[in-house]
């Protein structure tokens, strides 16, 4: 029995990977028989001034002027992306600062988010902050597929590398890729010693038995010790047999609005040039 996606939220701005975000959630859409819904999000330009006397009114209303801009050809761009496409997707858009915040709480009701890697020549100005797929994902505990800001190939999640080990964190990212695992061509686990299993005596669960009962074959790759710099080598073994998709868990801790990543997940989120489907 296939595992179903029914409800994807895609984070919508004005740059141009938004439109490939909303395509690839539009095809995901399709392909899985699952609502899309466009979340536009992105933070005032007002806000982030700091507070001076000198900041009047018409200021404040010519900043707002150029946001309600952008929310237009935003929105102009997802209209014109569905036109084109022949593709469906719902049009929504957090209204009030802090954006983070209401996104976070509409993903409770998605089964997958569609985001968007940082891209590294982006500013303050364009109103997404640069650790916004992290924060939405620790804040709502819902997964993500993150897309490179250099773009996907549209046909990803024919080749799929996981990157095992017993915790939660990778345990909710398989779970949530059982629909892509599903209609694999092929499927990678890459396991690298270190992580303890628990004492069990008879027939123990594990990550195999799971697949069998859920259709799934997968190959196998014990890498050894775990090396420090794990997040590179994970990106070059997926490179190596040709992934198009990397799932893995998401690690680290918040603090206030500031996310502090482990070593692996941030340099995965910095460096990747595929599709990561993460969770936290």
């Amino acid at each position: 029995m296939k595992t179903s996606l029914t409800q994807l939220l895609v984070h919508l701005d004005a740059s141009p990977q938004a439109v490939q975000r909303l395509e690839a959630a539009c095809r995901i859409g399709q392909s899985h028989g699952a609502a899309v819904t466009a979340l536009y999000a992105v933070t005032p330009r007002f806000v982030e001034l700091p507070f001076s006397p000198e900041v009047g009114q018409g200021i404040a209303a010519a900043l707002r002027e150029i946001d309600d801009e952008q929310r237009i050809r935003a929105r102009t761009a997802f209209e014109q992306s569905l036109a084109t496409t022949g593709s469906s997707a719902a049009w929504a858009e957090v209204r009030d600062d802090p954006i983070m915040a209401a996104f976070a709480q509409q993903a409770l009701y998605a089964d997958l988010l569609v985001l968007g890697q940082h891209d590294p020549s982006s500013t303050s100005a364009d109103g997404v902050s640069s650790d916004f797929s992290e924060t939405v994902m620790t804040a709502s505990g819902r997964p993500a597929l993150i897309l490179p800001y250099i773009g996907a190939a549209p046909n990803f999640g024919e080749t799929v590398v996981i990157a095992w080990k017993p915790t939660r964190e990778a345990a909710q990212a398989v779970s949530a890729a059982l629909p892509f695992l599903q209609r694999a061509r092929s499927i990678h686990v890459l396991a690298w010693s270190g992580a303890e299993e628990a004492a069990i005596g008879g027939d123990r669960l594990d990550l195999n038995g799971y697949f069998k009962l859920r259709g799934v074959e997968a190959t196998w790759h014990r890498e050894g010790e775990e090396p420090e710099a794990l997040g590179d080598l994970l990106l070059s073994r997926a490179f190596d047999l040709g992934a198009d998709l990397l799932v893995m868990g998401c690690y680290g801790h918040g603090r206030a609005r500031e996310w502090i990543l482990g070593g692996t997940s941030r340099t995965v989120l910095r460096s990747m040039t595929l599709p990561v489907l993460m969770a936290h």
